[in-house]
């Protein structure tokens, strides 16, 4: 989950403000629990804890599920993020001017995909687990995940910059994790990032999360595949290239070739090492939020 100091990640903060509320979080960790269960564990009564429950939900912390169990109904609780991003950020900041781009990760205009690999929108799988031949599919367009063991897609931008629109950083932001078969969370994968033919840097992702559900998970996208990423800014500017603020690269806004037409984004991940390797993305409608991949470029 990615917040920052505006009034609209208050709400998970002043969720987290809480003892019970935390003990909460760490229990759902481990499993998810319904209402009475964690009730017996924190030796509170039901009531009270619905209520910091239903506090967690509405910061967008914990989900929830009503299921049928020996003849009752009950309220499944479980986490809805592992983890939480946060940037200060200043007002002035805030006025940069930027233009934005949303591409969907389907809307790749090249690739390679080496099994274990696959497509789908929100509704259904396109084509067959394990078969790169649906990576062409026409529908891939409205494709919200993708996924494979070892290759790379590539996205061509636009740019909607006027002449006299001088670039100062671009910014891409996007949910990203590994790929291992099944689900692994301890699977780390190098993925690469280059833009306009220039190797940007490398992020290596710890696993490939599937634990607990994504926030967004369609009702029906199995559990035994992958669930959730990270989600990653990508920033290049005059001081290099930086992930998170850590920064990856030498490479400055002036090394690749902003002043394009159009800017080509490839997203590699060529392990070939047993236990590890492979790159899945996360569009509208998977994962835990709810973005396709974000371009702005920020500009005087």
């Amino acid at each position: 989950m990615y917040l920052t100091t505006d009034s609209e990640s208050l709400r998970v903060y002043e969720a987290l403000a809480s003892e019970v509320r935390l003990q909460i979080i760490d229990l759902l960790y481990t499993k998810e629990m319904h209402i009475k269960e964690l009730a017996s564990e924190l030796y509170l009564s039901s009531a009270i804890v619905s209520t910091h429950v239903t506090k967690l939900q509405r910061a967008g912390l914990v989900s929830y599920k009503m299921k049928r169990v020996n003849g009752g109904t009950y309220k499944y609780c479980s986490l809805s993020t592992e983890y939480l991003q946060i940037k200060l950020s200043r007002s002035s900041i805030l006025k940069r001017k930027f233009v934005e781009v949303a591409m969907p990760v389907g809307q790749y205009t090249d690739f390679a995909a080496s099994p274990t690999c696959g497509i789908a929108t929100t509704e259904k799988m396109i084509g067959y687990y394990d078969n790169p031949t649906y990576f062409l599919d026409p529908e891939r367009v409205h494709a919200g995940i993708l996924w494979f063991a070892r290759g790379f897609v590539e996205y061509k931008l636009p740019n909607y910059l006027f002449k006299d629109q001088i670039v100062q950083e671009i910014e891409i932001s996007m949910e990203i994790g590994s790929e291992a078969p099944h689900i692994n969370e301890n699977w780390p994968s190098d993925i690469r990032f280059t833009i306009n033919d220039k190797l940007l840097g490398m992020w290596t992702s710890p696993g490939d999360f599937g634990r607990m559900r994504g926030r967004l998970s369609p009702d029906w996208w199995h559990s035994d595949v992958n669930q959730y990423g990270l989600m990653k800014v990508l920033r290049i500017n005059a001081n290099g290239t930086f992930i998170d603020g850590q920064q990856i690269s030498d490479v400055t806004i002036k090394d690749v070739q902003w002043d394009n037409t159009q800017w080509t984004l490839r997203i590699s991940a060529e392990d070939t090492a047993r236990g590890r390797g492979g790159l899945t993305l996360f569009g509208r409608g998977f994962g835990n939020y709810d973005q396709d991949i974000v371009i702005r470029s920020y500009y005087e």
